[in-house]
């Protein structure tokens, strides 16, 4: 009979011996093995590209939100905008006025500097709350730029002309200079100082995002 002591011991040489030739014929098989690929570590279906990341449409470049043109030239003399005594702009069917006031409204030949008054308004932006104050009544730019503490519709035409758009002040008996403040009175009319900006809108993309769930590969193990 062989002693057990022998037979173990045997049994250990074996052993070792078939652990080393398993690893003289693949000594990578365990890092292969640790290299397994991982179900957590693949490409996280959440790390794709965001949706929400691209060009916001509500930040795309405001050209009165950079340099103010409101704010870029300095003082003005009041003469230039003030209505002269006895003047009376040019009289026509308002409809017709207020049409041709929406052409100027959009028109850039009127400013040396490419500007036109739809461009810092469109939509009814960039207006004071007190906009929708019948005139005359105070407006800041004024007051800075002129020094004036009110100003007639007309009137707040013309210091656009000649700050924001940078441009001479139109004839007060010009057919321009009427029938821009026509068009001018109904934007006014259909002004809300309230009005909710769209850009300010809860943002759609700031909703629960389905990938910041608990992680299934960081579950703690039992």
């Amino acid at each position: 009979m062989i002693p057990l002591a022998r037979v173990l011991v045997v049994g250990a040489a074996a052993s070792l011996a078939l652990s080393g030739s398993a690893g003289a014929v693949d000594p990578q098989a365990g890092i292969v093995l640790a290299q397994a690929k991982n179900p957590c570590a693949a490409k996280n279906p959440c790390a794709a590209k965001n949706p929400c990341a691209a060009k916001n449409p509500c930040a795309a470049k405001n050209p009165c939100a950079a340099k103010n043109p409101c704010a870029a030239a300095g003082k003005v003399d009041p003469k230039l905008i003030t209505r002269p005594k006895g003047t009376k702009l040019v009289a026509g069917k308002p409809a017709d006025l207020t049409k041709e006031g929406e052409r100027l409204w959009k028109d850039t030949k009127l400013s040396t500097n490419g500007l036109a008054c739809t461009t810092c308004h469109q939509r009814n932006a960039a207006f004071n709350p007190s906009f929708a104050k019948p005139y005359p009544h105070a407006v800041a730019m004024v007051t800075e730029k002129a020094g004036l503490k009110q100003i007639q519709l007309d009137e707040m035409v013309q210091i656009c002309m000649l700050v924001p758009m940078a441009a001479k002040p139109l004839p007060w008996d010009s057919k321009e200079l009427a029938a821009l403040t026509a068009y001018t009175r109904e934007v006014q009319k259909n002004f809300k100082p309230t009005a909710t900006n769209p850009c300010a809108a809860k943002n759609p993309c700031a909703a629960k995002n389905p990938c910041a769930g608990k992680n299934p590969c960081g579950v703690r193990k039992k």
